[in-house]
C-alpha cells in the first residue's frame, strides 16, 4: 500500500513547522498536523547565528523590527560580581525575535509549499516526527521514558517599555532574595536596533511567582526596578505576564519503531528541555531539526538505498543531536545549581568566577563563539 506522505510531523510548534519546510525542500512529501492556531505570545526568542542562517534557508527570518541584535550582554552575579560579552565586529551575538512574527511567517511560508500538507490528526507515513512539545501526549502512548527535574521555580515573561532606547544591550541579573533563593532576572532589547521595547524573563521561586502574576501593575514594575537599577530607565508594563514551570528533562529514547512498524523521531521540548537563563531554548530545538534534514539529506547521495524510517539513519541523529545538546544541558543546570547554592562560600567562588572570566578575554571569545553557534 502506498503512503500518502514521506514523513508526518506532529505538533504545531516552530520546531515543527521548520521541519516541515526544510523536509519539502528536499521534494520529500509532508503531513503536518499544525493543531490550533497559536494565540498571542508575549514571549521573546533570542536566536543565535546558526539558527537565523536556517531559518533565512526556509525564507523565514523576520525584519529588521521585530529581530533585534544584540551587540552587548552585561551579566551580574549577587554579590559584585559581572562579566560582559561583547559581539565581534560585523556580527551580533543573537537576535531577540518576537515569538508572534515568527509563527506567522512560518505559517505563511507553510502555504506555499506544495509538499506540505495540513491534516487534522497524525496519517500513515514511513517516519513520524514527534515535535508536540515537553507535554507530548504521542511520545506517551509509545511509552518512551521520559526524565523531568523540576527546579522548583517558575518563569514570568511580558513585554515591557523603556525610557530610554536599549542600544542592543541584554542585561541579565543573579539575584539572591530575602529567603535565601535563587531568581533570575533578564532584560532583552526589542523593537529594531534603536526600540525602547524590552523582552522580560524572570525566573522566581514557584510559590512567589502566584503573587507577582497578582499584583498590580505599578507593584511589579517596582520590584523590576529595584533589579534592574543600573540600567537607569524608567520601566513601564507593556502586556500581559504569562507563566510557565522550569524543569530539566530528556527522553531516554529519541527514536524508535511504533508498534504498526512505521518509525518515529522526537524532536525539540518532546526531547528536551532545559534553563532558559541561557536564552538557548529554541535554538536547541532548531539544531535537531537541521542535523535530522542533514541525515535525512544524505540518502540523496551514498544512502540512497536506506528508506526514511531506516533504523541506522535515525540512531545517527540520535547520536549526534545528544552529542552536542549534552554539554549545554550540563552548563545551564550547573549554572542554575551553582547560583542557587545559598552557602556564602559558592556566593563567593561564583562571583569570583564571573570577575575572573571577565578579565581573561581569550576565553570569553572562545565562548562567545559556541553560545553564537
Amino acid at each position: 500500500m502506498t503512503n500518502k506522505f514521506d514523513v508526518c510531523i506532529s505538533g504545531g510548534s516552530m520546531v515543527g513547522g521548520t521541519l516541515a519546510l526544510l523536509l519539502a525542500q528536499q521534494r520529500l512529501r509532508v503531513g503536518w498536523v499544525s493543531g490550533e492556531s497559536p494565540a498571542q505570545d508575549v514571549r521573546a526568542y533570542s536566536l543565535n547565528a546558526r539558527s537565523r542562517a536556517l531559518l533565512e534557508s526556509v525564507r523565514c527570518w523576520p525584519s529588521p523590527e521585530h529581530a533585534t541584535p544584540i551587540e552587548r550582554m552585561q551579566v551580574r552575579g549577587d554579590d559584585g560580581g559581572e562579566i560582559q560579552f561583547d559581539a565581534p565586529s560585523h556580527e551580533s551575538l543573537a537576535w531577540v525575535v518576537d515569538v508572534g512574527v515568527l509563527q506567522k511567517q512560518l505559517l505563511q511560508a507553510i502555504e506555499f509549499q506544495s509538499n506540505i500538507q495540513k491534516i487534522e490528526k497524525p496519517e500513515s507515513a514511513p517516519l513520524t516526527v514527534i515535535c508536540e512539545g515537553k507535554n507530548s501526549i504521542t511520545r506517551q502512548e509509545l511509552g518512551v521514558e521520559y526524565e523531568t527535574l523540576p527546579y522548583a521555580q517558575t518563569a514570568i515573561s511580558a513585554r515591557l517599555l523603556s525610557s530610554l532606547p536599549h542600544q542592543q544591550i541584554a542585561h541579565q541579573w543573579f539575584v539572591q532574595n530575602e529567603n535565601q533563593e535563587l531568581e533570575i532576572l533578564a532584560l532583552l532589547p526589542m523593537g529594531g536596533m534603536h526600540g525602547k521595547e524590552l523582552s522580560l524573563i524572570w525566573s522566581v521561586p514557584t510559590q512567589k511567582a502566584s503573587s507577582l502574576i497578582s499584583i498590580s501593575d505599578e507593584e511589579f514594575i517596582s520590584k523590576i526596578q529595584q533589579i534592574s537599577q543600573q540600567v537607569g530607565a524608567v520601566l513601564q508594563l507593556h502586556s500581559k505576564r504569562v507563566t510557565w514551570p522550569l524543569h530539566l528533562s530528556h527522553a531516554k529514547q529519541w527514536c524508535g519503531l511504533a508498534p504498526n512498524g512505521a518509525a518515529w523521531a522526537l524532536a525539540g521540548d518532546a526531547a528536551h528541555t532545559i534553563h532558559p537563563l541561557a536564552g538557548l531554548g529554541l535554538n536547541v530545538g532548531l539544531a535537531d531539526v537541521q542535523i535530522l534534514a542533514d541525515v535525512l539529506k544524505t540518502r540523496d547521495a551514498h544512502n540512497y538505498w536506506r528508506p526514511i524510517g531506516d533504523r541506522h539513519l535515525l540512531r545517527q541523529y540520535e547520536r549526534t543531536c545528544k552529542a552536542h545538546l549534552m554539554p549545554t544541558w550540563i552548563a545551564c543546570d550547573g549554572l542554575q545549581r551553582l547560583f542557587a547554592h545559598p552557602h556564602r562560600l559558592a556566593q563567593t567562588a561564583r562571583n569570583w568566577g564571573l570577575n575572573g572570566l571577565n578579565q581573561a578575554p581569550l576565553l570569553k571569545q572562545w565562548l562567545t563563539t559556541k553560545a553564537m553557534q
